[in-house]
């Protein structure tokens, strides 16, 4: 039966070739049913995720790994590539909350969607787009790896500029498309020298770790930054986050798979995934770790500042990620990996709770035109109050005992500045998060001009589902401190918890001091926005404001010079040189042409007379040389 773990990602592959010949032929033929689309989009996410359960209860009883390869794929030399499928603890891990949460996405989608014109287009990227995280966490090696990584950058271009009509967005998906292919120049970079050096008889995970002792000591340092600048643009880490805000621009279904689900985490898995070799290098691990934790704070304070809800959203996701590369920095992967399965559930929550305020205010996205929305939808109230106390750290929801672990974690591997950043984020987490929640649904003298409608059953659903799951989720890691026996960090084996070197007094301090930043930053959110009158917009002024101006910096040292540089080889090198040399030969033919038509123009008596001339030079040749 392992022949199944293909299914988890061949299912929804299927579905969306199948759903993309019914849109071609529903755009060139007949309007399909939106119900033949439908099916088979909610279907293929639920089938994975049961595949996914087999496979864990399988490891469950014997925790051996489980491959799978079907077929030779490529074969260079020595070097075979075998489309190879991996079932361990850490990759069905993934698979579980993939499918699941990416299944709750689609089933709430179904309702955002259903008056779209593109409705089944949308859905053939969006199973696309699970397929190829699948393949990325299921894949046996790096090189399959690469195929789901490179899939899940195209199946967000293609959803983040949907709706292509409008200029920006199509900006906003070259942007993503762009800036991730920078990223992934290092991750090759990274892969080839890893391949150089034992990918000569395979080049899976297993082959590599097995060979890392043969690799030169300067290789392993520079192949693991070069795989982590490929982390960077996937996760959204300073310097390559910039597309991440402006990927706001598609459907919010599509927001929420992107930051709960699918992309933005497969750099924090694929770090995971080469432990091997980062264990190896704890200065590369203390470099991730520093970035995640600069790119945590400096997120954190573009957000209280922010007034469009899905990028303070957006910001949030940046931020969040940025406590997981703290902790793969330091050596916590499943502290990391706790971090990123609570995460899935909290953040899946907001940005649905905010697809469902945006619906119901006729799209509108400026949280300080919202305002008393708690009257209108009290379902969607509830389920982001308990998404925003997750991520904001108060017990006993998720949030509070995965972040409350990485920053323990950072404690007592001894690098105090990085745990006084993450602290400090923490606050400004909670602070930007309850600025949101309080104008949204306390603000004072709101005015909605088209009036309020609530959204349907079956956008709700989905969002009491997973506020299950963001106040349940975190006693999955509940520390033995209070009780528990970390299950999740036991159960991922060599991914699990290090040894930890703090007393229990030490951790209770660290757990209380969590919790009181947490309610310092509402308490700051509460006396400024909790009775907020929304007739007073504030002024979008200063350099927070403005994002540090980080996009018009990397305007004039990047874009510019690169479109100035285009303009000048597209016309002084390819129109002034090429286009000349070209232009110029044939022009050159062209008189040629123009000589030989004199003769060649159809005129029988012409023909004719060129003929007795030849004939008659020919005569008199011959009679020459007679004589």
């Amino acid at each position: 039966m392992n022949f199944l773990i293909s299914f988890i990602v061949l299912i929804p592959l299927a579905s969306a070739f199948f759903m993309g010949l019914l849109y071609m032929y529903s755009i060139t033929r007949s309007p399909i049913p939106k119900g033949w689309f439908t099916l088979p989009a909610l279907s293929a996410p639920l089938m994975s995720f049961g595949i996914s359960v087999y496979f864990f209860v399988r490891l469950m009883e014997d925790a051996t790994p489980i491959t799978y390869r079907p077929y030779m794929w490529l074969s260079v030399d020595t070097y075979d590539v075998y489309m190879g499928f991996l079932a361990d603890k850490l990759s069905i891990f993934m698979a579980l909350f993939i499918t699941f949460v990416g299944g709750l996405i689609h089933v709430y989608a179904s309702a955002y969607m259903k008056d779209d014109a593109g409705y089944g287009k949308f859905f053939a990227y969006f199973n696309l787009f699970l397929s190829s995280m699948l393949l990325l966490v299921l894949a046996d090696g790096p090189l399959i790896m690469f195929i789901g990584w490179e899939g899940v950058g195209l199946c967000s271009y293609l959803l983040i500029s949907f709706y292509f009509e409008e200029p920006l967005n199509v900006v906003a998906g070259n942007k993503a498309f762009i800036v991730n292919r920078v990223g992934d120049m290092g991750f090759l970079i990274g892969l080839a020298l890893l391949y150089f050096y034992c990918g000569d008889y395979g080049f899976d995970y297993a082959s590599i770790e097995a060979k890392m002792a043969s690799i030169p000591s300067w290789v392993i340092p520079m192949a693991g930054v070069m795989l982590f600048i490929g982390a960077m643009g996937k996760s959204a880490q300073i310097p390559l986050y910039v597309w991440l805000p402006d990927a706001m621009a598609g459907p919010t279904p599509v927001s929420a798979l992107i930051h709960a689900a699918t992309m933005v985490t497969a750099g924090v898995y694929m770090v995971t995934r080469f432990s091997f070799l980062y264990e190896t290098i704890p200065d590369v691990g203390l470099f991730i770790a520093y970035i995640g934790a600069f790119s945590a704070l400096f997120a954190a304070l573009i957000a209280t500042k922010q007034t469009d809800i899905k990028k303070i959203l957006a910001y949030s996701t940046m931020s969040q990620l940025g406590y997981m590369f703290m902790a793969v920095g330091v050596g916590a992967y499943s502290s990391a990996l706790f971090h990123v399965f609570t995460h899935a559930f909290f953040k899946a929550l907001l940005f649905m709770g905010a697809g469902a305020l945006i619906v119901m205010l006729h799209h509108e996205q400026n949280i300080f035109k919202m305002g008393q929305m708690r009257r209108f939808s009290p379902v969607v109230y509830v389920t982001m109050l308990i998404a925003t106390l997750a991520i904001a750290g108060i017990p006993p929801f998720s949030g509070f005992f995965s972040k409350d672990e990485i920053l323990l974690e950072v404690f007592a591997s001894g690098h105090y500045a990085l745990w006084l950043l993450g602290v400090a984020t923490a606050m400004l987490s909670s602070y930007y998060m309850f600025r949101l929640f309080f104008v949204v649904f306390f603000g004072k003298n709101a005015h909605h001009e088209d009036g309020v409608h609530d959204v349907s059953l079956v956008m709700k659903l989905p969002l009491i589902l997973l506020a299950v799951g963001a106040l349940m989720s975190g006693f999955l890691g509940l520390p033995e401190l209070l009780g528990g026996s970390h299950w999740m960090g036991s159960w991922l084996g060599e991914w699990g918890r290090r040894g930890l070197h703090v007393s229990h007094q030490t951790e209770w301090i660290l757990i209380a001091l969590n919790i009181l930043v947490s309610l310092v930053g509402i308490g700051i959110a509460y006396v400024k926005f909790g009775q907020y009158d929304l007739r007073k917009m504030p002024a979008m002024k200063g350099v927070i404001a403005h994002k540090f101006y980080v996009d018009e910096f990397y305007d004039k040292l990047f874009v510019r010079p690169l479109s100035h540089l285009s303009e000048w080889f597209a016309i002084g090198v390819d129109v002034n040189k090429v286009d000349a040399i070209v232009m110029g030969l044939s022009r050159g033919f062209i008189r040629l042409g123009r000589l030989v038509a004199v003769v060649q123009n159809a005129n029988v008596r012409l023909y004719a007379g060129v003929m007795i001339l030849g004939i008659s030079a020919m005569a008199l040749y011959l009679i020459a040389i007679v004589r």
